[in-house]
């Protein structure tokens, strides 16, 4: 780990003072009268009409002191891989084997058609291809819910989703219940076709700063009385949902966050916590939001170093997928894998380099998609193990070399064996380096040709029919409901 820590001990008395104060004057807008109900009980001070609450400044301080003498919690670690409490310092941890990106619940609102030239609204048709894609590109695991089909209405989305992803996906993901009422439809169709529990409740977060809205509030509520892990995907942006200063950005940010496990535990005193931090920063020439500028990722490494060392919990930063490129290509897959080994840099904690998406989770590029695949494969050399083993040392090979007056390794039989497992042999990417944007135009064409090639070996799942046709009876059902 480059930095060891970013905040000194006496600076986190003042920026708890600060979180506390946040709490105690602003408080949170809760659009859910159980959740305020629930508040009020535990202590805070809550106006009804105004769907506000306040939390006394000693309310506060007793819950952090409680989480802190507890051991704190591990929070979202599944995610990124089970790590110690500690940041990792040198030598301490193997790298880990990052997971190769794959098409699972990316629900990103436009697709990027590299052969058309063009970035269009999610719609049905694109999701079946990127339903197939996913099944003869990854077929070891689930299609996901990758694409927000913008051609139907908006609460019966999700529904619509499963049944293609029931329809055309041999191992059918789960989708997006976004609204509490959608929850136990996506249920029922699971039920039909044999899975339990056939949805995912996917991130929750704060209309920041401050604000949980009715919808949010709801499904939150729910998550915590099923036994949820429950907490925030804080998405602050400093200079616009936070003060533009790192301090006021840490104020404000833990503040959400500790309001809302604060509010899970009214409910459900041993409610367990989840969240996660995606730092934002806005460019003040333009309006555009990144969050992988080199500003956003330092006021996230700091909030979530201020949160470790003040509540005793984990909150990883995320994530590799979300950077700022708007067009598909090496650049955006660097900018990525770089923004990810920040954060293993900073946290000990290594996410997934990409998902296929650009301009900050908004668009979907398949192509952008096989080149992070590429690039991952070589970003997975790092974690390999060294096994010296007389075959993989190759000491025959090596004095046959001698001095390489007479010979090399280049053509020896030892490195004919061996460099396809030993060496990074990128499909797409260039290794020789970059040469310009045509070699960038003649990466992505080979990519989309390897696309057009997966989705022509693409075989639809069979034996479904009876199913689905139950499944589409709930789709229209919920469609009458929920009008």
């Amino acid at each position: 780990m480059f930095q060891i820590h970013l905040i000194e001990d006496e600076q986190l008395e003042p920026l708890g003072d600060a979180v506390i104060e946040v709490l105690e004057k602003v408080g949170i807008l809760c659009q859910n009268e159980e959740l305020l109900r629930a508040l009020e009980t535990a202590g805070a001070k809550v106006d009804y009409s105004a769907e506000r609450a306040w939390f006394p400044r000693r309310m506060v301080a007793e819950f952090v002191a409680g989480l802190r003498e507890s051991g704190g919690e591990r929070i979202g670690l599944a995610t990124y891989g089970e790590k110690e409490d500690a940041p990792q310092q040198a030598g301490e941890e193997k790298f880990p084997k990052v997971a190769l990106p794959r098409l699972g619940t990316q629900i990103a609102q436009f697709y990027y058609d590299w052969e058309a030239q063009e970035n269009r609204p999610g719609n049905r048709d694109d999701f079946i291809t990127l339903t197939k894609l996913a099944q003869t590109l990854h077929p070891q695991v689930e299609a996901g819910h990758a694409l927000l089909l913008t051609d139907v209405p908006p609460m019966i989305e999700p529904l619509e989703a499963a049944m293609v992803l029931a329809e055309y996906a041999e191992k059918p993901g789960v989708a997006f219940a976004w609204h509490i009422d959608l929850v136990d439809y996506l249920k029922e169709m699971g039920d039909i076709l044999g899975l339990e529990d056939w949805f995912t409740w996917g991130a929750l977060c704060f209309a920041h700063p401050l604000r949980l809205d009715k919808d949010v509030a709801d499904k939150f509520l729910r998550r915590v009385q099923e036994g949820v892990p429950s907490g925030m995907a804080g998405m602050p942006i400093a200079g616009f949902t936070t003060p533009a200063t790192v301090e006021g950005f840490i104020a404000v940010s833990a503040a959400e966050h500790v309001a809302v496990w604060m509010t899970a535990r009214a409910v459900d005193a041993e409610a367990k916590l989840g969240g996660s931090m995606w730092a934002g920063s806005i460019d003040m020439r333009t309006g555009e939001v990144s969050y992988c500028a080199f500003d956003a990722m330092y006021y996230a490494f700091a909030a979530v170093e201020f949160m470790r060392r003040w509540c005793g919990v984990i909150v990883p930063v995320g994530g590799g997928e979300y950077c700022a490129a708007k067009v598909p290509g090496l650049y955006a897959a660097l900018e990525k894998a770089y923004k990810a080994m920040m954060i293993a840099a900073f946290t000990g904690q290594h996410p997934d380099i990409g998902q296929g998406m650009l301009d900050d989770g908004k668009i979907l590029a398949p192509v952008q998609l096989m080149l992070e695949r590429d690039l991952s494969v070589g970003v997975q050399q790092l974690a390999r193990e060294v096994a010296p083993t007389a075959d993989n040392i190759g000491m025959p090979g090596i004095l046959e070399v001698d001095l390489g007056l007479q010979m090399d390794h280049l053509r020896s039989d030892h490195t004919l064996r061996h460099f396809r497992s030993a060496l990074w042999l990128p499909e797409f990417i260039e290794r020789a380096g970059y040469e310009g944007p045509d070699q960038d135009r003649e990466m992505l064409d080979k990519a989309q040709a390897k696309m057009t090639a997966l989705l022509a070996e693409y075989e639809k799942p069979e034996g479904r029919e009876e199913q689905l046709a139950e499944m589409r009876k709930v789709v229209e059902r919920a469609r009458k409901e929920l009008a």
